[in-house]
């Protein structure tokens, strides 16, 4: 073999390498593009799962402070009888 037909086969074999590796890395980087893609899907639907779970706290949270508890009405109907029973003794004082 003449040192020209040794360097082309040398070529040739390290060409087939490129070749081979460039069919990797393009394989490689359409897996990546996929990943990318289902990533993003993913990002999608969270961000509206999270933009549901924040309407249904507030929805919550409103229900809540419109929300009266028994205890809230006794309290409320003591301080009330309380405020009735003081105007009476202010009517009854100056009547007298």
């Amino acid at each position: 073999m003449s040192p020209s037909e040794v360097t082309l086969a040398a070529f040739e074999a390290r060409l087939r390498q490129m070749i081979l590796q460039f069919q990797n890395l393009k394989e490689e980087n359409k897996e990546l593009y996929a990943m990318l893609e289902k990533s993003e899907e993913d990002n999608k639907r969270l961000s509206s799962q999270l933009d549901d779970v924040k309407r249904q706290f507030d929805t919550y949270k409103m229900a809540k402070m419109i929300e009266v508890s028994e205890g809230d009405v006794e309290a409320t109907k003591a301080k009330l009888a309380k405020i009735i029973r003081d105007v009476n003794k202010c009517i009854s004082i100056l009547t007298e």
